[in-house]
Protein backbone atom coordinates (compact mmCIF):
# COMPACT_ATOMS: atom_id res chain seq x y z
CA UNK A 1 0.00 0.00 0.00
CA UNK A 2 0.96 3.55 -0.90
CA UNK A 3 -0.59 6.41 0.84
CA UNK A 4 -0.20 10.41 -0.09
CA UNK A 5 -0.76 12.61 2.92
CA UNK A 6 -1.50 16.21 1.54
CA UNK A 7 -1.32 19.87 3.75
CA UNK A 8 -1.25 23.41 3.82
CA UNK A 9 -4.50 24.17 2.75
CA UNK A 10 -6.53 26.95 4.40
CA UNK A 11 -8.73 30.36 3.59
CA UNK A 12 -6.29 33.38 2.31
CA UNK A 13 -6.94 36.33 0.65
CA UNK A 14 -7.08 36.84 -2.78
CA UNK A 15 -3.48 38.00 -3.47
CA UNK A 16 -1.66 35.93 -0.53
CA UNK A 17 -0.24 32.84 -1.52
CA UNK A 18 -0.31 29.06 0.23
CA UNK A 19 1.97 26.26 -0.36
CA UNK A 20 0.86 22.44 -0.51
CA UNK A 21 2.55 19.79 0.47
CA UNK A 22 1.82 15.92 -0.48
CA UNK A 23 4.64 13.09 1.09
CA UNK A 24 4.48 9.60 -0.23
CA UNK A 25 5.16 6.50 2.12
CA UNK A 26 4.75 3.15 2.36
CA UNK A 27 5.45 -0.02 -0.12
CA UNK A 28 6.51 1.98 -2.55
CA UNK A 29 9.74 0.71 -4.91
CA UNK A 30 9.94 3.36 -7.07
CA UNK A 31 8.27 6.82 -8.02
CA UNK A 32 7.17 8.26 -10.96
CA UNK A 33 5.36 11.64 -12.12
CA UNK A 34 3.47 13.75 -9.39
CA UNK A 35 1.11 15.98 -9.67
CA UNK A 36 -1.62 18.09 -8.05
CA UNK A 37 -5.40 18.74 -9.59
CA UNK A 38 -8.19 20.51 -7.69
CA UNK A 39 -11.92 19.75 -8.00
CA UNK A 40 -14.06 22.68 -7.48
CA UNK A 41 -17.84 22.51 -6.00
CA UNK A 42 -20.09 21.54 -9.20
CA UNK A 43 -16.86 21.30 -11.52
CA UNK A 44 -14.66 18.19 -12.60
CA UNK A 45 -11.09 17.24 -11.53
CA UNK A 46 -8.76 19.40 -13.25
CA UNK A 47 -4.79 19.30 -13.79
CA UNK A 48 -3.03 21.68 -11.99
CA UNK A 49 0.29 21.01 -12.77
CA UNK A 50 2.65 17.87 -13.11
CA UNK A 51 6.22 17.06 -12.51
CA UNK A 52 8.27 13.72 -13.96
CA UNK A 53 10.47 12.37 -11.78
CA UNK A 54 13.34 14.23 -14.16
CA UNK A 55 11.83 17.50 -12.71
CA UNK A 56 9.71 18.08 -15.94
CA UNK A 57 6.88 20.42 -15.93
CA UNK A 58 3.29 21.50 -16.91
CA UNK A 59 0.49 23.33 -15.75
CA UNK A 60 -2.26 24.39 -16.45
CA UNK A 61 -3.25 27.82 -18.50
CA UNK A 62 -5.07 29.48 -15.33
CA UNK A 63 -2.29 28.56 -13.35
CA UNK A 64 0.80 29.60 -15.12
CA UNK A 65 3.02 32.21 -13.94
CA UNK A 66 1.20 31.57 -10.31
CA UNK A 67 1.97 28.43 -9.58
CA UNK A 68 4.89 26.49 -9.02
CA UNK A 69 5.70 22.38 -8.73
CA UNK A 70 8.73 21.27 -7.29
CA UNK A 71 9.32 18.26 -6.11
CA UNK A 72 11.88 17.34 -2.42
CA UNK A 73 15.36 15.55 -3.10
CA UNK A 74 13.96 12.09 -2.10
CA UNK A 75 11.55 12.44 -4.95
CA UNK A 76 8.43 11.48 -2.63
CA UNK A 77 7.39 14.71 -1.69
CA UNK A 78 5.47 17.21 -4.13
CA UNK A 79 4.97 20.53 -3.33
CA UNK A 80 2.75 23.02 -5.32
CA UNK A 81 3.88 26.86 -4.09
CA UNK A 82 0.48 29.13 -4.92
CA UNK A 83 0.99 32.88 -5.61
CA UNK A 84 -1.31 35.96 -6.17
CA UNK A 85 -4.41 33.60 -5.43
CA UNK A 86 -7.46 34.37 -6.92
CA UNK A 87 -10.99 33.50 -5.76
CA UNK A 88 -11.22 30.91 -8.94
CA UNK A 89 -9.02 28.68 -7.76
CA UNK A 90 -11.01 27.62 -4.49
CA UNK A 91 -11.28 24.19 -4.38
CA UNK A 92 -10.36 20.89 -2.97
CA UNK A 93 -6.35 19.75 -4.21
CA UNK A 94 -5.65 16.41 -4.36
CA UNK A 95 -1.65 15.08 -4.92
CA UNK A 96 -1.25 12.16 -7.65
CA UNK A 97 1.25 10.12 -7.54
CA UNK A 98 2.71 7.46 -10.73
CA UNK A 99 4.26 4.40 -8.17
CA UNK A 100 5.71 1.24 -8.66
CA UNK A 101 4.81 -0.65 -5.15
CA UNK A 102 6.75 -3.42 -3.70
CA UNK A 103 4.25 -6.14 -4.90
CA UNK A 104 4.10 -5.11 -8.68
CA UNK A 105 6.10 -4.26 -11.71
CA UNK A 106 4.19 -1.46 -12.90
CA UNK A 107 2.96 1.91 -12.32
CA UNK A 108 -0.33 2.69 -10.46
CA UNK A 109 -2.12 5.65 -9.55
CA UNK A 110 -2.41 6.83 -6.17
CA UNK A 111 -4.70 9.56 -4.62
CA UNK A 112 -4.14 11.71 -1.41
CA UNK A 113 -7.61 12.96 0.20
CA UNK A 114 -7.15 15.90 -0.61
CA UNK A 115 -7.11 19.34 0.96
CA UNK A 116 -9.29 22.60 0.77
CA UNK A 117 -7.84 25.39 -0.62
CA UNK A 118 -10.37 28.79 -0.22
CA UNK A 119 -9.55 32.34 -1.55
CA UNK A 120 -11.71 34.98 -0.65
CA UNK A 121 -12.22 38.35 -2.07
Amino acid sequence: QVQLVESGGGLVQAGRSLRLSCAASGSIASMNSMGWYRQAAGKQRELVARITVDERTNYADSVKDRFTISRGNAKNTVYLQMDSLKPEDTAVYYCKALVVDTTTTFPRIWWGQGTQVTVSS
